[in-house]
């Protein structure tokens, strides 16, 4: 694998770290993926599936999101996406789609979202440019919710009395404080991560991950999970690209698996014809970095095989013959 990072200035001159995997240059590249990280952690950690993607003959694409990563850049930076955050979020998700598409002209580009970056997958796929994706792969992902009103009027209140950057212990116990609950004895704070203990012990080593969220964050971020399963949304949602969704069966963020079944049912009874899913038994949030991730990472490797457009195919089957 071929290894490079590079920066992204966006419109409004915010800097975004990016990497970029690229396959060996004897391998023929069938495709891209696209990474969207999720909430309190990096793009850094998707290097080992970059690995697997790459020895598959995919470019791989990730950026460090606002707030996270080296795009924050120092540790007292993490956890605030800014002004609007969550709406430049997702213009920069599409910004680096362009990049890669202009590097890789007519290849397919699949979109890979995790926990709070496959939420804002969610909003992409009800949204203008939604159309420039080939599928979408969402993982440790949810459908709706109660309480989502109560916790963005608590947390703008909390914005108006303490400030947009103040850092919310409240909102951050109140979303994450009941995730560890069903694993007993409890180790780490984030045991609701993965069952494997050296996966969460790097987790917790690592400076750029954990980070507490800012009030305007957790504000924002109520009022995205709000919106991606209004009747508004769903009346736009892209219903001619496939979906694969997979989680831990005993995943906190996705209730247990159970957000995910509700998400599939609203996805097939709004149009989506193609629409997979998977829940692994035992497993917790991160399902790439649980005890069975090889088994996990084959799985998406099997559903982006068959999902390649079929001239792709050819392609693919010719070079590699020729």
């Amino acid at each position: 694998m071929r290894e490079n990072s590079f920066t992204m200035t966006d419109p409004v001159g915010v800097n975004l770290h990016v990497y970029e995997w690229l396959p060996e240059p004897e391998m023929p590249i069938r495709g891209i993926v696209q990474i969207s990280h999720g909430m309190c952690e990096t793009a850094a950690r998707y290097a080992r599936l970059a690995v697997a993607l790459t020895g598959h003959g995919y470019a791989v694409y990730a950026h460090d999101h606002r707030g996270h990563g080296q795009t924050a850049g120092e540790v007292d930076l993490l956890g605030d996406t800014g002004e609007n955050g969550f709406y430049w979020m997702r213009r920069n998700v599409l910004q680096l789609c362009a990049i890669a598409l202009s590097r890789h002209v007519g290849q397919p580009i699949f979109l890979f979202a995790h926990s709070m970056g496959s939420f804002l997958a969610q909003k992409m796929m009800c949204e203008e440019g939604n159309e420039v994706y080939a599928g979408y792969i969402l993982s440790g992902t949810n459908g709706p919710r109660s309480m989502l009103r109560l916790g963005e009027s608590l947390a703008g209140i909390q914005f108006r009395l303490q400030g947009d950057r103040h850092r919310s212990v409240l909102l951050n116990g109140i979303v994450f404080g009941g995730y560890n609950r069903t694993f007993l004895p409890v180790r780490t704070p984030f045991d609701w991560l993965s069952s494997d203990t050296s996966e969460v012990d790097k987790y917790i080593a690592d400076p750029f991950c954990g980070a507490i969220c800012t009030t305007r964050f957790f504000r924002d971020f109520f009022r995205l999970l709000r919106d991606i399963h209004s009747r508004k949304s769903l009346r736009t949602l892209c219903k001619d690209k496939p979906v694969y969704l997979f989680s831990g069966a005993k995943d906190p963020v996705s209730m247990n698996g159970q957000g995910v079944l509700r998400l599939v049912k609203i996805y097939k009874e709004h149009g989506i014809s193609d629409v997979e899913h998977k829940l692994y038994p035992e497993g917790r949030h991160e399902m790439l970095n649980e005890v069975n991730r090889e088994q996990v990472t084959s799985d998406v490797l099997d559903w982006l095989a068959r999902h390649l457009p079929a001239e792709t195919k050819q392609q693919t089957t010719a070079t590699l013959i020729s």
